[in-house]
């Protein structure tokens, strides 16, 4: 018997490939929009639901609006609530960040208690709830981030799109709490990486490869350390964590660990231009006030350049099975996908 999906950010980065995944599985998938009436931001669904076993249906939402979901919810065996904004470049954090992922997550998860069917949902959440800043796990005396901890760094002045992640989740435990329904699984991912399948110009990922490929990196830059992932796995965690019993709690998500630099330097080796590409550390105390020309803060570089970072992803492999894949293909797959 078909199960029935709702997906929330469907037209996304990452949500398109969940919606592939559970078209190819055979689901029906009741993937949400702001504008229905918008048929070119979800063109590329109905082309992939052409010819795979399940069936995809378009509803309008809005995250921000009380009820919204309720009729979408109602019968579904299943809740994936991706939606929520990834942006490098904002005016208004509460407006553009907070604001939607903070009532987003209230409305879609209150919406799916009052369906009654649904079993499981599983939200997107982020690295950035786990923690905030690099200095964070030398402070905390840690040799790795696991999904024990949380973000207790950021704010709305500091980090703020971590920040939005952080409340968005601690929401969802809890409402998920408060009733017994249905159960939490929440997926933790990395930066992700990958091959989109729509354009995802609006995602965080394609506008930070975006700026290694103009050359704004080129020559120095602040050694900053980022954990990366690719999408299909980040997309295929979901689905196992919807279907599988045994999974449970937090996923942190994650293949590799590499500073600017190396990103830089991998870019450039696979489909980029290599001349381009960052070539020397810059001291960070030289480099910090400079911050706001990259678009991030002085603090920003102070508490993450020259730190070390590591997770602990064992529990995504363990529990959901997840192969991570050669991350070098994935850049070149990104960016032979980007550059068309």
């Amino acid at each position: 018997m078909s199960k029935t999906a709702l997906l929330t950010g469907a037209t996304g980065y990452i949500g398109s490939w969940i919606c592939r995944y559970l078209l190819e599985s055979g689901y029906t998938v009741r993937a949400t929009v702001r504008n229905k009436s918008n048929t070119a931001r979800y063109a590329h669904l109905e082309a992939l639901a052409q010819g795979l076993p399940g069936k995809l249906e378009i509803w309008e939402t809005d995250l921000l609006k009380a009820g919204s979901y309720d009729a979408a919810a109602q019968g579904c065996d299943y809740v994936f609530h991706v939606a929520s904004p990834f942006l490098l470049k904002f005016k208004d954090a509460q407006k553009e960040l907070i604001d939607p992922a903070l009532q987003g997550t209230r409305n879609v998860l209150e919406a799916t208690t009052r369906s009654g069917t649904v079993q499981r949902v599983v939200l997107t959440s982020s690295v950035a709830a786990i923690y905030g800043d690099n200095r964070d796990m030398q402070a905390q005396g840690l040799d790795a981030f696991d999904e024990t901890h949380w973000n207790n760094s950021s704010s709305l002045t500091h980090q703020e799109y971590s920040y939005s992640k952080t409340l968005a989740e601690r929401a969802a435990w809890e409402i998920a709490n408060a009733q017994q329904q249905w159960s939490l699984v929440t997926i933790n991912p990395a930066f992700v990486f990958g091959p989109p399948l729509g354009d995802a110009s609006d995602s965080g990922s394609m506008d930070f490869l975006n700026q290694f490929l103009s050359g704004k990196y080129f020559g120095a830059v602040p050694a900053i350390r980022f954990g990366f992932v690719d999408v299909r796995e980040v997309a295929m965690a979901h689905l196992r964590a919807a279907e599988l019993p045994q999974a449970s709690g937090r996923y942190i998500l994650c293949n590799k660990v590499l500073s600017t630099l190396e990103m830089g330097k991998l870019i450039g080796q696979n489909g980029g231009k290599p001349w381009l590409m960052p070539f020397l550390k810059a001291p960070k105390a030289l480099i910090a006030p400079l911050g706001p020309l990259f678009g991030v803060s002085k603090a920003f570089i102070l508490n993450n350049a020259d730190y070390p970072l590591a997770f602990d992803n064992s529990r995504s492999i363990r529990d959901l099975g997840i192969q991570y894949r050669d991350f070098e293909a994935t850049v070149r797959e990104m960016v032979e996908r980007v550059k068309g």
